[in-house]
């Protein structure tokens, strides 16, 4: 029997896909010459237009080449360009140019940056900048406390405006290839904590990604300030200061490629990496100071050698004198000794060589001191030491931790803190204990900074129980990488 085979269904299915692609290739072949004819060469116009198209760099707004007019002769056979569209674009690049050359980088900082035709004069405290860049004037002042008026009283103000309208531009008097930045050492420089976290670690902030090539200008400038630390200047940039105060040629106009006016702040004696160009750190910070000053230790642990592990922990007792002094700093001496401790008591200031206290500091693995400036110098102890803060009593927790507590971890250290107790501070033997001062100390913190300033730090000394801070001292000596478990 011969079986029956069922004609395939699918052949009408071939006819009509063979009818579907030989469509789609006349299509093709149609759009191919339509191309040819109205698309082979760009319109002029349409190049011109986008070379108006403003492009950012560094955050502000850069010279746009095709601001040239247009060419009048360009037919416009086949172009979609129309004078409404070139207006909408002018409009659109008028926009972008009115993009703000300062912005505010945190609370305590605004940073101002441009890029392009620069040219600064620093006796007048003015930067032009090509009419291209900006097209109004921003005044800034460079100092990281925009949020403190007192600091910010005796800080110059600086001017960024565009190039003179209907005169040519200052003649450049000297011409730089790196970018210029720009800062100020007013303020409350002179005071070490103020130094550090109002300048140094903004300028490693904003300068550390050119390695050298950048250019400081330096405002409101205390030539004693700059030789104390011209070691770390000299590490953030390879070129000689300028003062911009103090120019010898009052009519020097200084030409840059770039111009950084301010600094930028992101924490108290801290870093963020995530708002650093390449991820830089506070270890990188103290990194650079270890190179700047010649600091052997990186880190507490001992090096191996065994004339070095059989090395006593070091205390250094950060020693005052004027306020919030230790009243009993022999015995704490003699105790620190009886376990163990290699003790050093130092008393840094304003005239003390920061090079020479820098080493000590390095030297120690244990460093303890009442609520001060003198406490900044954490930041050339090795990674692993520890850092002790005596905190006053008057519930100046929340100062001690903003100021030397949080920027410890960060720094790789070990912190801890001795709270004083009223039976500890002479503020016990000035007021009656049902006083708001010792009983209530938040009665005069709602009084303002200047009362609570006077009262606690000021006007307040201080005699820890020995016994109590034995404890503690007991408590750093389990922290620090020498294996020593016990006293």
């Amino acid at each position: 029997m011969k079986s029956h085979r069922t004609p395939p269904r699918f052949e009408p299915r071939r006819t009509g896909n063979a009818f579907i692609i030989a469509t789609m290739l006349l299509s093709l072949c149609i759009l191919s010459l339509i191309k040819a004819r109205y698309c082979s060469v760009p319109n002029a116009k349409s190049q011109a237009l986008a070379e108006l198209e403003p492009t950012e760099a560094s955050g502000m707004v850069t010279p746009k080449a095709g601001e040239a007019a247009l060419p009048e002769d360009e037919e416009d056979e086949g172009s979609s360009i129309t004078s409404q569209k070139i207006k909408i674009v002018a409009e659109k690049a008028a926009i972008d140019l009115s993009k703000p050359i300062c912005s505010e980088t945190s609370k305590r900082s605004n940073v101002c940056e441009a890029v392009g035709d620069i040219r600064l004069q620093g006796s007048s405290h003015t930067i032009l900048l090509h009419p291209s860049l900006t097209d109004r004037e921003w005044k800034t002042k460079p100092y990281c406390r925009k949020h403190d008026p007192p600091a910010m009283r005796n800080i110059k103000e600086w001017t960024m405006k565009p190039f003179p309208i209907g005169e040519p531009p200052p003649r450049c008097t000297v011409n730089h290839t790196v970018p210029a930045l720009v800062f100020s050492i007013g303020g409350f420089t002179g005071n070490l904590f103020h130094d550090f976290t109002d300048v140094i670690v903004p300028l490693f902030i904003s300068s550390y990604q050119f390695r050298g090539e950048v250019q400081f200008v330096v405002a409101d400038i205390k030539p004693w300030w700059v030789s104390k630390f011209i070691v770390i200047l000299k590490q953030l940039s390879d070129y000689d200061i300028i003062d911009a105060n103090n120019e010898e040629d009052r009519e020097a106009v200084r030409c840059f490629p770039r111009v950084i006016v301010g600094l930028s702040f992101h924490k108290e004696l801290g870093v963020d990496p995530s708002k650093t160009p390449t991820g830089y750190s506070i270890v990188d910070f103290k990194a650079m100071l270890r190179k700047a000053y010649g600091l052997e230790r990186p880190t507490a642990a001992p090096s191996g050698d065994p004339w070095d592990i059989r090395r006593k922990p070091r205390m250094l007792i950060i020693s005052r004198k004027k306020t919030r002094a230790f009243l009993n700093e022999r015995g704490m001496t003699d105790m620190a000794m009886s376990l163990g401790f290699d003790v050093r008591v130092a008393e840094p200031d304003a005239t003390t060589d920061l090079a020479k206290f820098a080493r000590l500091v390095n030297s120690a693995d244990v460093m303890i001191g009442v609520h001060g400036a003198g406490l900044t110098n954490m930041v050339f102890l090795p990674e692993g030491a520890v850092l002790i803060q005596v905190v006053p009593m008057g519930g100046l927790d929340w100062l001690a931790r903003d100021t030397f507590g949080q920027p410890s971890p960060d720094m790789q250290l070990k912190y801890m803190d001795y709270r004083i107790q009223a039976d500890e501070s002479t503020l016990s033997d000035e007021y009656p204990a049902d006083h708001p001062v010792l009983k209530d100390p938040y009665s005069i913190h709602k009084q303002g900074w200047n009362a609570l300033s006077k009262t606690y730090l000021d006007n307040q000394n201080v005699r820890p129980h020995l016994g109590r801070l034995r404890n503690a001292l007991m408590d750093a000596l389990k922290h620090l990488p020498h294996g020593r478990k016990e006293a």
